[in-house]
């Protein structure tokens, strides 16, 4: 049995595929000689056969010809029960494998098999809603996207799309553009209320100077309301969507009028149509992290080609071309800094207010502001893949990632509508039938009591406490995939760690330099002969001797002992620098030194001896040092009730060390299964946070609870883990832990304050203490105060 990686062209393409994946997972159990196997985003690994490679290309090969994909933008969504209904009434279509709906980015990415279901279908369904709808293609609007296979190859998704010639502008243009805004501001809810209101006022003035008339007058305002929602009822109920709040208000408008109470119920829509337009400013102002990202990027290049440049298109850049960026603008892909120096404001990217210097080769994300003068970069991302694309895309995945509290609502919601919709027929019937009530009195409680129990707050509870609270992390460079990585961080008992290049800085540095005679001289010649080589020890102490502004000299007659020592002349001098166990002699012969290394060596620092011609000349300790912000991190995680263990490969000696300066448990000398039994063992504690920027710590990122991966770590690490940090900063995990805590806190009292103003209400409801417009008022402003608790997320602070 050997393990074997197929990587895949582009799997999955754009933002999502997930059953893509799925569907292949599912032929490839049936495959015999296959013991395990894993499907990412990329590759398809497995263990078994080599031989059976070419079952698994065919098996990919038929998924690829059944699964396209297309992503719309979607207007007019109010609230994420809007997109819920949306998602649904596509998701029943024939052919459709998943329709998930980015409620922050107004976005519907859809896959599909074209020969079951065509995009004229999806397109009827959603606009038959009552929604715009838009094609997208490279992050643009309203340009035609070719319906392209999810897996196809990278050659067949760059091509360019054909764009409609520019023409001139007439008055007749300007007549047709002003014409479809007034339809759409007249279709919006702004539109519809702006109508209710002026019908009522109307009515209210008629009714002064002709009394007699007046229910004939506010029977013709409440018409004037109804007949928008209306007709949004029969559209939902045309594609499945029975119980919405739009049937829940037809219905009680309807029966109020029948009833005779016209004025109340031209009140009572007027009163929702109010309450949906103040929804959708309070979820627009929900979205605004996320479109404050999307407006960072960039939608042309200025491509250098000689001594001139260009504009051309984002999309048309390709890794190793050379861009320039002039100052007060940003840069449009992720790239490496060609000038001497670069200013840089990355606020807006990693919420650090202060510029930063990036000199000559150093990296830059794509978003970046650049400062004070023209900058030239290289560019390191593919079109659509850059730093900025990936935040995005993370968003967008984060609403798939649900909360196990949003999924419970979820179902909640599903059969509590029908649910009340029978308590209001029973409690409209059996009062009269059985008690003697009055039939208008109880039909009266009945559609009250309809009004009251819609779910509009209770649902949106959730999603919007999460989207704030994830694009107010995005600001701050925290990642986050998703609620359900929020919920398991309140929750969070351990926190496990990697060591090298999470609590350490990734690299040796040179601590302490003990030498015989001149200090200086010993640490020049060393330089001298570690110099040629690329060890990270050998590395670590020319850095050393540059620091200290030595003169590094040429050497002759290098030679290398692997694993030993590294020799050589320098100005006539044999130069030997190794370790102790190939120096053990010389160092045996001095006491003192001795003990010295000893310590050192206790301390869990690697030490080297340096002789020069053969007689013993000092020692350098070198270590990987802790990042300056370890132990504060640390102890700020324990003071928060979070237990640290650093989780090591390291030898244990040196992990002990680390973890006694640092005050945190160690398991030292483990494999990269070794740290999977740990963190198995851990969670019988509780839910468990793994941290790590490696290859090697990616089974452990996607086995724990949530996976941490830092911002310098590698793809591998950040595909596996729940949330990266793109500062690479230790001190985020604190706010990350407050994070969790404060948007659980935030969601708990929304859904206390959508179930518990429902209840106050239902009973005031059956007493007779609660009209029509009551109910109104109590159903949006639950809505408005859920929504608006929730908006508190976009401006807390968790440092």
């Amino acid at each position: 049995m050997t393990q074997t990686i197929l990587f895949i062209d582009h799997m999955p393409e754009a933002e999502s595929c997930g059953d893509c994946r799925d569907r292949i997972g599912k032929k490839l159990e049936a495959l015999p000689g296959l013991s395990s196997y894993e499907v990412s985003r990329k590759a398809v690994s497995w263990v078994g056969r080599d031989d059976i490679r070419d079952a698994i290309i065919a098996i990919i090969a038929d998924i690829k010809g059944l699964h396209h994909h297309m992503s719309w933008t979607i207007s007019g969504m109010d609230c994420p029960s809007c997109a819920k209904s949306i998602e649904k009434a596509v998701d029943r279509l024939p052919g459709i494998h998943a329709a998930r709906i980015s409620f922050a980015r107004e976005r519907l990415n859809t896959d599909y098999n074209p020969s079951e279901v065509t995009q004229d279908d999806i397109q009827k369904v959603v606009t038959g809603l009552g929604f715009g709808l838009n094609e997208v293609i490279d992050g643009g609007v309203g340009k035609v996207k070719r319906s392209s296979n999810c897996c196809s190859s990278s050659q067949a998704q760059s091509q360019a799309s054909t764009a409609t010639p520019a023409r001139d502008v007439d008055a007749g243009d300007i007549g047709s553009h002003l014409n479809n805004k007034l339809k759409v501001f007249l279709s919006g809810s702004t539109g519809k209320m702006l109508m209710a209101g002026a019908a009522l006022l109307i009515a209210v003035v008629l009714a002064q100077f002709n009394p007699t008339n007046a229910r004939v007058y506010y029977s013709a305002a409440a018409l004037v309301g109804l007949v928008p929602i209306f007709f949004n009822t029969l559209r939902s109920i045309r594609f499945g969507q029975y119980f919405g709040i739009q049937t829940l208000m037809t219905v009680a408008a309807v029966g109020a009028l029948f009833l005779g109470e016209a004025l109340e119920a031209s009140m009572v829509l007027f009163l929702f149509l109010i309450g949906e337009a103040l929804e959708q400013r309070a979820a627009n102002k929900a979205r605004e992290g996320v479109t404050l990202l999307l407006d960072l990027q960039p939608k042309v290049a200025r491509l250098v080609q000689g001594s001139h440049s260009q504009e051309v298109r984002v999309e048309d850049l390709s890794v190793g071309d050379v861009i320039e960026v002039r100052p007060g603008e940003r840069l449009p892909a992720d790239g490496i800094v060609l000038n001497n120096m670069a200013i840089l404001d990355e606020s807006a990217l990693t919420g650090e207010s202060i510029p930063r210097n990036r000199d000559i080769n150093d990296a830059a994300q794509a978003g970046s502001l650049v400062l004070e003068k023209l900058t030239t970069f290289r560019v390191t991302s593919e079109a659509g893949d850059n730093t900025l694309d990936r935040i995005i895309r993370l968003i967008e995945e984060s609403e798939e990632h649900k909360a196990p509290v949003a999924r419970f609502i979820d179902r909640f919601s599903a059969w509590y509508t029908p649910a009340m919709m029978i308590v209001a027929l029973l409690v409209a019937v059996i009062p009269p039938l059985f008690f003697n009530g009055a039939w208008e009195a109880w039909i009266y409680k009945a559609l009250t009591l309809l009004i009251i129990s819609c779910p509009c707050a209770l649902v949106i509870s959730v999603p919007a406490a999460v989207t704030s609270s994830l694009a107010a992390s995005a600001r701050c460079g925290l990642l986050i995939k998703g609620g359900a990585a929020l919920e398991l961080l309140s929750r969070a008992k351990t926190m496990a760690f990697d060591k090298t290049g999470t609590l350490t800085k990734g690299k040796p540095q040179v601590t302490d330099v003990m030498a015989q005679g001149d200090v200086l001289e010993m640490v020049r010649l060393a330089a001298a002969v570690e110099r040629g080589s690329g060890h990270p020890l050998a590395e670590a102490v020319v850095r050393y001797a540059e620091d200290q502004e030595v003169n590094i000299p040429a050497v002759s007659d290098a030679q290398s002992i692997t694993g030993k020592a590294a020799l050589g002349s320098v100005g006539g001098r044999r130069v030997a620098v190794g370790s102790t166990d190939y120096f053990a002699d010389e160092l045996s012969d001095d006491a003192n030194l001795y003990n010295q290394v000893q310590g050192l060596l206790e301390q869990g620092k690697t030490v080297v001896v340096v002789t020069i011609d053969n007689a013993l000349a000092g020692v350098l300790a070198l270590r990987d040092e802790p990042r300056e912000e370890a132990k504060d991190t640390l102890n700020q995680l324990q003071e928060l009730g979070i237990e640290t263990v650093m989780l090591t490969g390291d030898n244990p000696k040196t992990g002990k060390a680390l973890g006694r300066e640092l005050g945190l448990a160690v398991k030292a000398g483990l494999m990269p299964q070794d740290k999977l039994r740990e963190i198995d063992a851990l969670g019988g504690k509780g839910t468990v946070v793994m941290v790590g920027d490696g290859i090697n710590d990616a089974p452990a990122l996607k086995v724990a609870d949530v996976g941490i991966a830092m911002g310098g770590g590698t793809d591998v690490a950040l595909e596996a883990a729940d949330i990266a940090l793109m500062q690479n900063r230790l001190q985020d995990l604190p706010a990350l832990i407050r994070r969790g805590r404060q948007t659980m806190l935030n969601i708990h009292q929304n859904v206390a304050l959508a179930l518990g103003l429902k209840g106050i209400f239902l009973m005031t409801t059956l007493f007779g203490m609660t009209g029509l417009w009551m109910a109104v008022l109590a159903d949006t402003g639950a809505t408005v105060l859920v929504t608006l608790n929730a908006l508190r997320l976009l401006r807390s602070s968790s440092d």
